[in-house]
């Protein structure tokens, strides 16, 4: 799918740089596949304190070494 974007050229050249991607569509790329990743772990790290243990459930128990 073809796009037309104003993107700040020093942004991209800068990224470009940084990344040592060869055009702009890699920097582009990269920069969206970092940005969904990123994005996927907050939502990940919103969830870590909401998970409810029964008062039975014995981690240590869990793992000790049979």
């Amino acid at each position: 799918m073809a796009t037309n974007l104003a993107i700040d050229d020093s942004l991209i050249e800068e990224a470009k740089a940084i990344g040592k991607h060869r055009t702009k569509k890699g920097v582009v790329t990269e920069a969206l596949k970092e940005y969904i990743q990123r994005r996927k772990q907050i939502e990940i790290v919103s969830i870590f304190s909401t998970i409810d243990y029964t008062d039975e459930y014995d981690y240590k128990k869990q793992r000790a070494v049979k």
